[in-house]
């Protein structure tokens, strides 16, 4: 099993950091030469904007939209969920536009709003959540489901092979959602053998 994370910006050393402790092979994304072969994607947080124009600038964004809508497992964390959504209510930009979801941008303010709680996540458990100038789901379509749901607000989602996170799974000594995602992978890798 070979895990690409998108290292264009934002926490994506936090991610390979939670797969080596988990035994799974993984590479950094930086350019068109570095896609290879993988079977699974992950999106990490950071900034939104930045990650879809260095997405664009690196001629990554068609290869992995085109890789992600013929069902490439792809987990989303923080702006990784905003590149995944259909709609961002609070800004015009779309991205990979695959998820049907519709999300807020910063909803939860500035960095000065980031808190910490512990929630449970359907297919996890009880899990402790990191949220950083976090989004939220307002809205969820078609086969998209809510994973969890904080004060309100869905705060983690899946639609068949995305998984999407408004919180840092990657900042916790908890690699559950992680290797969540892994099982995803795997029956994804089964199922197409």
């Amino acid at each position: 099993m070979a895990i690409g994370i998108l290292a264009l910006q934002g926490a994506f050393l936090e991610h390979g950091a939670m797969l080596d402790r988990l035994g799974a092979d993984h590479f950094e994304i930086r350019n068109r030469q570095d896609l290879r072969p993988m079977d699974g994607l992950i999106l990490p947080g950071g900034e939104s904007t930045t990650m879809g124009k260095l997405l664009r600038d690196e001629g990554l964004f068609e290869p992995l939209r085109a890789m992600i809508a013929k069902g490439l497992p792809v987990f989303g964390t923080c702006a990784g969920l905003i590149l995944l959504a259909k709609t961002v209510e609070n800004d015009f930009r779309v991205h990979f536009g695959t998820l049907d979801v519709t999300v807020v941008r910063n909803a939860y303010g500035r960095q000065l709003g980031s808190f910490r709680t512990v929630a449970p996540m359907e297919g996890v458990g009880t899990f402790p959540m990191v949220f950083i100038r976090a989004p939220y789901v307002d809205s969820i379509r078609g086969d998209a489901r809510a994973l969890s749901v904080i004060d309100g607000k869905i705060v983690a989602v899946r639609e068949k092979n995305q998984l999407g996170t408004a919180f840092h799974p990657e900042l916790t000594a908890d690699p559950a959602v992680h290797r969540y995602f892994l099982s995803i992978v795997e029956r994804h890798k089964t199922s197409v053998q």
